[in-house]
């Protein structure tokens, strides 16, 4: 069952692999791979984290505020990013069995309506794997177009 402290294994620093599709929305696009960092900090006892990754590739930082309710027993995850200032709507879901599955909507800038998945597994203190998905009918199939690989920063606390 989900619960307050879900996202505990995730507080501190991380080296971070990126890879994710040219085109969000096109199966046939190609992959482009990138290092980054991120680095979490915990909040309201583990009920909440806050969380920002450098893409020095992107010229671009983003930021994901998570809230966990504990009337629903969801998260909400908020991601905010560096290029537009924008704080996108949030995705809402739970872990069950070591993995974490959260969906939201969003419209991307070309005006497509999409729905959103995002996947958290493989947790540990010293890895995990998160990835993010669309759909454009209503969840029917999914593309995923971005794959992070967290990795312990060396050197830093575990948890």
């Amino acid at each position: 069952m989900s619960g307050p402290n879900d996202f505990d294994f995730f507080h501190g620093e991380w080296a971070v692999r990126h890879r994710r599709r040219t085109d969000f929305l096109d199966p046939e696009s190609g992959w482009e791979e990138f290092p980054g960092t991120s680095r979490c900090l915990p909040l309201f006892d583990g009920a909440a984290n806050l969380d920002e990754v450098d893409m020095p590739h992107l010229s671009a930082k983003g930021a994901t505020l998570r809230l966990f309710d504990p009337e629903s027993r969801q998260w909400s995850l908020y991601w905010a990013s560096s290029v537009s200032g924008t704080l996108f709507p949030p995705v809402v879901g739970k872990f069950q069995g070591g993995r974490g599955e959260f969906y939201g909507f969003d419209t991307l800038p070309v005006g497509k309506d999409v729905r959103v998945r995002f996947v958290w597994s493989g947790l540990s203190v010293r890895s995990a794997r998160w990835e993010q998905a669309f759909s454009v009918d209503d969840g029917e199939t999914w593309l995923t177009n971005w794959i992070m690989e967290f990795t312990r920063a060396s050197g830093t606390p575990e948890g």
